[in-house]
């Protein structure tokens, strides 16, 4: 089963209510099944706020193919250094007792 990704869509402050009630829809009626969709407001006084839209989607196969690159490459390269610490010889001094 591939892995799901959270994604978001912003809405800025200013937008008409009637404009804001048709994008909504839009995004709702376009959203994958099963997203869990969540609508958040953000930001503050100083830089705005806004709405946040955020809900979850299936990795793209770009996505999924650097995902399963980089998966491989720290997996192995985790493996190697547990050998290579497996492999020091380990004395304990006497302060350590």
């Amino acid at each position: 089963m591939p892995r799901r990704v959270k994604d978001h869509i912003d809405i800025s402050e200013y937008t008409s209510l009637d404009d804001l009630i048709r994008y909504l829809e839009t995004v709702r009626d376009n959203l994958p099944p099963d997203c869990e969709a969540e609508l958040k407001i953000r930001g503050d006084d100083v830089f705005g706020k806004r709405l946040t839209i955020t809900y979850f989607r299936e990795m793209t196969p770009e996505e999924a193919d650097l995902e399963a690159r980089y998966t491989e490459t720290e997996d192995a390269s985790i493996e190697e250094l547990r050998r290579k610490l497996d492999d020091v010889p380990f004395k304990m001094s006497a302060k350590g007792r």
